[in-house]
């Protein structure tokens, strides 16, 4: 299964570690975290500026997403049935 996290961007579930909401920036140690992240360049950023919502630590990258984390959270737990 997928999970759309804005923009065209999909991903597999499996690869989601933790979905943030972007308040947890202000924690100093998240803050640390992000900065280390962007000097590595694995921060990708789906959102325009002040529309930022939640972040996405993935296994590879991590993803500043326009969607609220409970939406996030709504769409990664959604079962599609389909019917024969």
């Amino acid at each position: 299964m997928f999970l759309h996290l804005g923009g065209d961007v999909i991903i597999p579930k499996k690869d989601v570690i933790a979905i943030l909401n972007v308040r947890a920036e202000n924690s100093p140690i998240t803050r640390e975290f992000l900065e280390i992240a962007r000097g590595e360049k694995t921060v990708r950023i789906i959102a325009k500026k002040g529309k930022e919502k939640s972040f996405i630590l993935t296994r590879e990258q991590i993803f500043v997403s326009p969607i609220s984390c409970s939406t996030l959270k709504k769409r990664a737990e959604m079962i599609i049935s389909t019917e024969d």
